[in-house]
């Protein structure tokens, strides 16, 4: 289709009746169906999770799973969702521990890149403001070493900017991933984190091309309908084009910036993941490809 680029889900785009943080992270969903649903739907590539990784490892391998997504023509392939990666408190050790085992997927699988948190609080839903306040020079010392660690395994970092998280804007990313100057390493702009962190499109035209490593797109009302950014990114998104953000100014900028890459796509609704999986991945596909059609 001319004018629209190689689009892949995001993890939780597909996996059905879950989401970030809850009871279980692993779809209800074989894995061998996810790919096969994303490829019949036109979708180039897939999101993966560390848990429910695990899980299909256990049962069918990581060669397989490489296979699947191999004879599907899955060619980008995203995993997530590294937290904690800068500290310097108690929760580093179960960090370090959940890099070592995100990056050996990441080579098995052959993915692209890492998606990295910003700090988040110990109570998500409600950061205290030391929570949102970036250590720049601790978290661009890490970072560096992140993408040295991601590149001995063949993939790259990108690091997701959260109105909820301590990286909620653009300039402080820029200072944090420009500074660390990895060349497997870069911010994933998410047009549901910047609009709700009034984040201007028109910033992302300033950043360098090469330090932009992943886009994700979806949509919400311009007014939030939960009582948290937490519960209404979790609950409340919807479809490219079916809310009120400005996709295409979010899209014009993006591309500004020579950006050339698979555009991922993000769904978390309470509505939408329990839809069958072959109605998501179709009506998904469906709805962000007509975001590039003239």
């Amino acid at each position: 289709m001319a004018n629209i680029p190689d689009l892949y889900a995001a993890y939780f785009t597909l996996a059905g009746d879950v989401y970030p943080f809850g009871p279980t992270e692993v779809s209800p969903f074989s894995f061998k169906d996810r790919v096969e649903a994303a490829a019949r739907a036109g979708w180039k590539g897939l999101g993966l999770i560390h848990e429910d990784i695990q899980v299909t490892d256990a049962k069918i391998g990581m060669k397989e799973m490489r296979n699947i997504l191999e004879q599907n023509d899955m060619k980008h392939v995203e995993l997530e969702f590294l937290p904690d990666w800068f500290r310097t408190d108690d929760r580093r050790e179960a960090s370090d521990k959940f890099r070592r085992e995100i990056l050996a997927m990441a080579e098995a699988l052959g993915a692209r890149d890492v998606k990295i948190a910003p700090g988040l609080g110990r109570d998500i839903g409600h950061p205290s403001a030391d929570e949102l306040t970036p250590p720049i020079d601790q978290m661009t010392e890490a970072f560096a070493q992140v993408c040295k660690d991601a590149a001995e395994h063949g993939t790259g970092i990108v690091m997701e900017i959260m109105p909820f998280g301590n990286v909620n804007t653009i300039a402080n990313a820029r200072k944090i991933v420009e500074g660390a100057n990895q060349p497997n390493g870069g911010i994933l702009l998410d047009i549901w984190h910047l609009a709700r962190g009034n984040q201007d499109f028109d910033l992302i035209r300033d950043i360098p091309g090469e330090f932009i490593g992943s886009i994700e797109l979806d949509d919400a009302p311009l007014v939030m309908e939960s009582e948290t950014l937490w519960d209404d990114t979790i609950y409340k998104r919807r479809l490219p084009g079916e809310g009120e953000l400005d996709m295409k100014s979010f899209i014009a900028a993006v591309r500004s910036t020579g950006f050339d890459k698979a555009w991922g796509v993000e769904i978390l609704s309470d509505t939408f993941r329990k839809l069958p999986l072959d109605v998501m991945a179709q009506k998904a596909f469906d709805a962000t490809a007509a975001q590039f059609k003239d």
